[in-house]
């Protein structure tokens, strides 16, 4: 088993002024691949400590950053929840590259990997379309696709609370239209976070933690929501790099992938706009967070095969190679 070194640094965020916690594990053995991890809306990097310790003790560095307004990264405790000014979902797409060509530099042999879950793997598909071919293969944990309408409707009311009593409000409105939904189909309810995931531990850590416990300002959900409607749009997935390996990810009970239906339907993006390495998996019974669900060493095996996989047979061939 392989010592494994934790090392915290930060980089100045694309937005000059505020700067990004990085966490990063690293093996002192023989390095098989390096993974970046994008973590989900009210969390940050170090809830993802267990996962990548696993990955870590597997020979694999994985770094991961907390995004703005999450986690360390934030200039002061009203920062919580809050991206920035409109155009800032870019500017966390751009830290996420910031980080990759970071930890690039210092393992440049090693097969490449961004896994994103929940927000996070809608910035990772946002950074698929915006960054393409800039990694060796890419791991979506708890996505989803809502409707146009949906999306469009909840972006016009985030903007307009934003207008009226500025960007970092939070609006109880939105939050319960929104993630206050997915614990509709887990009635009666033991907490308000039902729908992550089934272990209660995990579910109450995460309610005590005060790094989570936060309400997202309307500013950020304006923001994710631009996101979602540009990760479906023609003009974004025809930017994506075919030769880009997709593996997609999530519990047939996630609500945020619609129980299955909203991960299908990002599948067949991927599929439609010719992704030739592309695989997807649901696990029964499972919601939303599978890397803390009661089967999560089976979750953490079946990603690490993949990565392995991966590692050794590299990207498909272009065509006419």
């Amino acid at each position: 088993m392989p010592i494994i070194t934790e090392n915290e640094y930060t980089f100045l965020s694309s937005n000059g002024e505020t700067p990004i916690h990085v966490r990063e594990w690293v093996p002192d053995c023989d390095i098989n691949g390096v993974v970046q991890i994008a973590h989900g809306i009210c969390e940050y990097a170090g809830r993802y400590e267990g996962f990548a310790r696993y990955l870590a003790s597997k020979g694999f560095v994985v770094a991961a950053n907390d995004h703005l307004g999450h986690g360390q990264s934030v200039l002061s405790e009203e920062d919580l929840g809050y991206f920035g000014p409109l155009g800032s979902w870019e500017l966390v797409v751009e830290d996420i590259e910031r980080l990759r060509a970071l930890t690039a530099e210092k393992w440049p042999e090693a097969p490449y990997f961004l896994l994103g879950h929940s927000m996070g793997s809608f910035l990772t598909r946002t950074y698929l379309c915006r960054c393409p071919g800039t990694v060796d293969g890419a791991i979506l944990s708890g996505t989803g696709q809502e409707s146009p309408l949906l999306v469009a409707t909840g972006r016009l009311v985030s903007t307009v609370l934003g207008w009226l009593r500025g960007p970092t409000y939070v609006s109880q409105l939105v939050y319960s239209q929104s993630l206050g939904v997915y614990n509709r189909q887990f009635r009666p309810n033991r907490t308000t976070v039902d729908w992550m995931c089934s272990d209660e531990r995990m579910v109450d850590a995460y309610l005590q933690d005060p790094l989570c416990s936060f309400i997202p300002s309307v500013g950020l959900f304006r923001d994710m929501l631009g996101g979602l409607r540009y990760i479906s749009s023609e003009k974004a997935l025809s930017r994506m790099d075919p030769n880009t390996p997709i593996y997609l990810f999530s519990g047939d009970q996630d609500p945020v992938g619609a129980n299955g239906a909203g991960v299908r339907k990002v599948y067949g993006y991927f599929k439609d706009h010719g992704t030739r390495d592309l695989e997807l998996k649901l696990y029964p019974g499972a919601r939303h967070e599978t890397l803390n669900e009661t089967n999560r060493m089976e979750v953490y095996a079946d990603v690490l095969d993949w990565l392995d996989r991966h590692c050794k047979s590299g990207p498909p061939p272009k065509p006419g190679a």
